[in-house]
């Protein structure tokens, strides 16, 4: 569908993806539109059960393709070290750091090829190695464990330039939304009722009108 998945972590009540809309134009909202009704609706028929699956639409973040986006994807391989339920992601089997230090010859969900190319890495072992380095060095930290707003609940995170071509980009729907940042890292905040399953606004910014102009998302 025009969609490339390069990390994740799935969790018993969610799933985080980074994925590149390779397509340029609805990969996005198509893809998870399909994901989430094929799961909804293989889990119904093997519960015998009726009724909406999911408690939520998605919420999508743009990420610049930079140095945000290698901060993204440890953030997101260290998704379950945060919950406590591990304390390295190794020990997490349903996770992309797993398939990333293991690559998988079939039935891989990411896109190998892709992931390399947007960093600039000749090749895989050399990205295991890179993103292998840039987690254990976040498991130093102290503030590792740390849940950081910035990637699940703005509308982008990157470079100036890329946070106001995602806003001009938005037309009305960016217009009133609020620029932070500085030292070459920028959010675009999106709505605070992000999360509040009833609001009806979960993710008005981020519907087919305008999730297509984004390359990265998680």
């Amino acid at each position: 569908m025009g969609a490339s998945v390069l990390n994740y972590p799935v969790t018993s009540n969610h799933v985080h993806l980074i994925i590149r809309d390779a397509k340029g134009r609805d990969a996005i909202p198509e893809t998870m539109q399909l994901v989430a009704g094929r799961m909804g609706q293989e889990y119904n028929q093997r519960k015998g059960r009726k009724g909406a699956f999911w408690e939520d639409r998605y919420h999508a973040t743009a990420v610049g393709e930079d140095f945000h986006l290698s901060q993204c994807m440890v953030y997101v391989g260290l998704n379950m070290v945060r919950a406590g339920a591990v304390t390295h992601p190794l020990e997490w089997p349903f996770c992309g750091y797993n398939e990333i230090q293991n690559p998988r010859q079939r039935y891989s969900l990411i896109d190998y090829e892709t992931l390399i190319d947007l960093f600039g890495i000749q090749s895989m072992d050399e990205f295991k190695k890179a993103y292998r380095g840039w987690v254990e060095e976040a498991l130093e930290k102290e503030s590792q464990g740390e849940r950081q707003p910035r990637w699940t609940e703005n509308i982008a995170v990157g470079s100036e330039a890329f946070v106001r071509d995602v806003k001009e980009k938005l037309g009305a729907k960016g217009m009133w939304r609020e620029i932070i940042g500085a030292n070459g890292s920028y959010e675009l905040r999106g709505l605070v009722t992000s999360y509040e399953a009833n609001s009806g606004l979960g993710n008005e910014d981020l519907r087919q009108g305008n999730t297509f102009y984004w390359d990265i998302s998680v």
